[in-house]
């Protein structure tokens, strides 16, 4: 049988909680993740009708890419839909995950479901992350230089963009006193040595930095391993809000208007003007995405895609490019499809159920 907490640890390596935004409240809100999994539901968002249907179908996880319990918890009573959600799932043992911000800023993330929804090619990052990325130094015997190198490429050290098993070494004499406590794989108590060494440089993701360490360790032949660690200017290429690509061809206005709407199977978009060229270079944030609008027009996008997006910010756009608001719940529904890919590929123990519930709370007029 599966625990919940193996579910939560796979999530985790796939869109680690390191990378959710500072003020989300992704994880585990409710339930005890040592208990085995009898069924999975997974949503959008998690209502007292979603509880209601895991509870139909002898679920007793909810995965859901919105967090129920957001803002925090000072009452409990059932005063509001938050409260009632959260506790008909504590009566009915019934535990929720959210993984929402931390799942928005993975390249194969929320925005890349998006992205391949709508067939662009050629995707990046519109705004990668700054400050998530640190240098590693270490020295290591020349003969074991291979062997360490090899542990920290095994532990996510050395990935640049594209590139993987980057890292700089230079050679040199490293020198040492072991002391009569000591137990030095190399040279003998109270006797200076000097060892041929070379310098290990490496990019190392800040949210490895442990498992990174411990791999260095593992892998050194010294009783006690020199390094520091450093952090860079880089921007993570791997990680970062929104995504650019490119359609196959450009479209005049309308008939890009009239492929979004078929493809993101959307009641209505709401959009400004735009340029007077066709549109081919596309920027798309799943959710929230006005903060994303100087970043698109940066980059030179004929076209952001994203929601919620108040009046004014409508006239920021100005003629760089065109503003197509296409609603909270239809800009993220994938991501429900996008879960279930990356659990049915590693699951086969328990039933995972996409919700049936449609949770948006908005309706249209027709």
């Amino acid at each position: 049988m599966t625990k919940i907490k193996e579910v939560i640890n796979y999530l985790e390596i796939f869109a680690p909680l390191a990378h959710q935004e500072s003020y989300d409240n992704s994880g585990l809100l409710t339930g005890d993740k040592e208990e085995e999994i009898k069924g999975v539901i997974i949503t959008l968002d998690c209502t007292e009708l979603v509880v209601q249907e895991a509870i139909d179908k002898g679920a007793n996880l909810i995965i859901t890419h919105h967090p129920i319990i957001f803002s925090g918890l000072k009452k409990i009573t059932g005063s509001n839909y938050v409260e009632r959600t959260v506790i008909k799932a504590i009566k009915n043992d019934i535990a929720i995950y959210a993984i929402h911000t931390n799942l928005d800023n993975v390249i194969s993330g929320v925005n890349h479901q998006f992205a391949k929804r709508l067939g662009l090619k050629n995707i990046s990052i519109l705004n990668p992350k700054k400050n998530t990325l640190n240098k590693l130094v270490t020295f290591v015997p020349i003969n074991s230089k291979e062997n360490v190198l090899s542990a920290l490429y095994k532990a996510g050290a050395g990935e640049i963009g594209n590139y993987s098993e980057c890292s700089f070494t230079n050679d040199g004499i490293g020198s040492f006193t072991p002391n009569q406590k000591a137990n030095p794989t190399i040279g003998s108590k109270g006797k200076p040595e000097k060892v041929a060494e070379s310098r290990i440089e490496v990019i190392i993701p800040a949210d490895k930095v442990s498992a990174i360490i411990e791999a260095l360790k593992n892998a050194h032949p010294y009783e006690e391993v020199a390094y520091y660690i450093t952090q860079t200017d880089n921007t993570n290429q791997a990680l970062g809000a929104g995504i650019i690509g490119e359609l196959d061809e450009a479209l005049e206005k309308n008939d890009f208007l009239a492929f979004l709407k078929s493809n993101m199977n959307l009641h209505v978009i709401k959009h400004t003007g735009g340029p007077q060229r066709k549109l081919k270079k596309v920027a798309i944030c799943g959710g929230s995405g006005s903060f994303l609008l100087n970043a698109s027009i940066k980059a030179s996008a004929d076209v952001y895609i994203s929601a919620d997006f108040k009046y004014h910010e409508y006239f920021d756009a100005e003629n760089h490019l065109m503003i197509c608001d296409i609603g909270h719940y239809e800009s993220e529904v994938a991501t429900k499809d996008l879960l279930y890919d990356i659990l049915s590929k590693n699951f086969s123990s328990f039933a995972l159920n996409l919700s049936e519930i449609d949770t948006n709370p908005i309706s249209y007029f027709k």
